[in-house]
């Protein structure tokens, strides 16, 4: 088992990286993004304009991608159903699972909690699924 860096699909990668702000968008926006606020007891007020959170979300999901990317190819996965099922096992087990035990600690509230781990296993899913068949 090795991983050979430029054995990835850079391209899909970064498709897969992208996924993340167009449903980010929908998801913090028309969908939750009034409950997430509220949630975090913020209004959109108190969130000021800044490209700092955009520049460390596009990082860690794109550290995250080649991590998926990676395990799809070294599994060999190739059907969407199997790429989607690896992106919920990464999501679930590894993103979704850490979130929300640290948000525990934090007292985070449960509706806070299932909205940002939510959104991580779709992102882990719909990743999955453009890793497996490109």
């Amino acid at each position: 088992m090795t991983f050979d860096i430029f054995a990835l699909n850079w391209w899909a990668i970064l498709v897969a990286t992208l996924s993340s702000f167009l449903l980010g968008g929908l998801w913090y926006g028309p969908l939750f993004g009034k409950r997430w606020l509220r949630a975090l007891g913020k209004s959109e007020y108190d969130l000021a304009p800044s490209a700092v959170p955009f520049v460390v979300a596009f990082v860690t999901s794109f550290i995250t991608c080649v991590a998926l990317a990676w395990l799809i190819s070294l599994l060999g996965i190739s059907t969407w159903e199997r790429g989607a099922l690896m992106g919920m096992i990464v999501g679930v087990a590894f993103i979704a699972c850490s979130s929300i035990s640290d948000g525990a600690f934090c007292r985070f509230s449960w509706t806070l909690l299932s909205i940002q781990a939510v959104y991580r296993i779709l992102h882990c899913v719909i990743a999955g699924v453009i890793f497996a068949i490109w």
